[in-house]
């Protein structure tokens, strides 16, 4: 019987009509016999990390449940929404509990890294931030997907440009490759 790899997906954003969000799910789409669990950060409630908070109340019970999320899957497809040129503060929050649990937040597991945006750069400068630092909490990148304008590239079924949609799809064979490993 064959062993079948749980994949946990999510954007990060809190937007209930997240355009990295809807990436995600595309992306998703394109892989079969895996298990995959959509995530939204809404599903998450949590304080604003602070030390004072932790040293008062520990560590929140969501805070516990993502972690725990991460220990239990196989992969990570994450899609990051850019706000003033960083992650969002709903991202940003849940990665500094999660830290805070363990350092290494993505627990040396294969990652499908993506943005997107409505703009010409994609998500560039998120992309540049979680790709200096995810690697040091552990993540295992196998490849990273940046969209630029969304509006225009994307559609529920494929990326629109060609160029584009060739390496989308590259990006998720190579992430199944180090899933197969």
């Amino acid at each position: 019987m064959k062993v079948t790899k749980k994949i946990i997906a999510f954007a990060g954003s809190n937007s209930k009509n997240s355009i990295n969000k809807k990436l995600v799910v595309l992306a998703t789409k394109q892989l079969k016999n895996v298990e995959i669990e959509l995530l939204d950060l809404n599903d998450f409630n949590l304080p604003i990390y602070g030390i004072d908070e932790e040293n008062k109340n520990g560590f929140p019970r969501d805070a516990k449940k993502f972690n725990e999320l991460l220990n239990t899957t196989n992969g990570v497809i994450v899609s990051l929404a850019e706000h003033n040129g960083a992650y969002t503060v709903a991202f940003k929050n849940i990665l500094d509990w999660v830290s805070r649990i363990d350092k290494m937040v993505w627990k040396n597991k294969p990652m499908l890294l993506m943005s997107t945006s409505p703009g010409s750069r994609g998500g560039a400068s998120v992309m540049e931030i979680a790709l200096g630092k995810f690697p040091r909490m552990g993540a295992q990148i196998s490849a990273n997907f940046s969209l630029p304008f969304f509006t225009n590239n994307f559609s529920e079924t494929r990326i629109v440009d060609e160029k584009l949609h060739t390496q989308f799809l590259k990006c998720i064979s190579d992430f199944k490759k180090d899933l197969e490993v």
